[in-house]
């Protein structure tokens, strides 16, 4: 894996020791050399920016792969436009969390599981305050969900039920009773943006990641609480009908981003942009 845009103290996030020479430093990006990054690295590398003084402040991150044209899913699915260093950072990602948040229509395609905890992360999650794993967060409205399958059976930490203050009260009690934690996070029968993000905040949980699909993220950046961008660019074509990384209504104005670290591996481009 190589750096091919230099992390500088304007982005908060320290660059990991042995990287090798930033491009456009001595020697040019051909000069460095590709290699395998061990998870501390990327863990620095993708550090989340230190908290202030006083109640910490949420940050929400998201991370998405797409291919070259632009499919966020080949047959319903990320995995075909993948990759083992994209599993890495996947993986490194959902490490440093406390929560990731993602949207019921991805659990079911997705077949979700719990996150689990990883040995090489135990030391840094308890030295944060963190549990040994991050929850999951399901958003939906609907609470159409299987409550039978390992999400909600057997996870590490709790699942969290994001819905709104209308969902059906049948559907609720079903959910607490298969031992999920439902958390109100809207006036209506939907979840609001801003207020999973504060009523997940009240909980603890400001490290936050959301790994979609592409509606819930179209709200999320359409509701303005969208912090960071982590986009894996696939070296594949898919042409087909696929959906974008985001989807939904558009904004009035495109929302800038900048850009705060670029890694490449096996032609694989590992973005991530933070809002300007």
């Amino acid at each position: 894996m190589r750096r091919l845009f230099p992390v500088t103290e304007e982005t908060a996030v320290q660059a990991p020791a042995g990287a090798g020479p930033a491009a456009g430093g001595p020697g040019g990006a051909a000069a460095l050399v590709d290699r395998e990054w061990d998870l501390a690295e990327l863990a620095a590398a993708y550090a989340y920016p230190e908290p202030a003084p006083g109640a910490p402040r949420p940050w929400l991150r998201a991370n998405m792969v797409s291919s070259l044209d632009g499919a966020a899913q080949h047959e319903g699915r990320s995995q075909p436009i993948s990759s083992a260093a994209d599993m890495r950072i996947f993986g490194t990602l959902r490490a440093l969390a406390d929560v990731i948040v993602v949207g019921a229509e991805t659990v079911r395609q997705e077949g979700y599981r719990p996150a689990r905890a990883r040995a090489e992360f135990a030391g840094a999650r308890a030295a944060a305050g963190q549990a040994p794993a991050p929850a999951i967060a399901v958003v939906t409205a609907s609470l159409e969900l299987d409550l039978t399958q390992p999400l909600f059976t057997s996870p590490l930490v709790p699942t969290l039920i994001l819905t709104g203050a209308s969902a059906a009260p049948d559907r609720v009690a079903a959910a607490e009773k298969a031992g999920a934690q439902v958390v109100i996070a809207g006036a209506g029968m939907g979840v609001e943006p801003a207020r999973a993000v504060q009523a997940l905040a009240g909980l603890g949980h400001t490290r936050l990641l959301t790994e979609g699909g592409p509606r819930l993220l179209g709200q999320l950046i359409a509701a303005e609480v969208l912090d960071e961008l982590c986009l894996t660019l696939s070296p594949t074509l898919t042409a087909g009908s696929a959906q974008r990384i985001a989807g939904g209504p558009s904004v009035a104005v495109p929302h800038r981003f900048a850009l705060a670290s670029l890694l490449e591996e096996d032609g694989f481009l590992f973005g991530r942009y933070r809002r300007s």
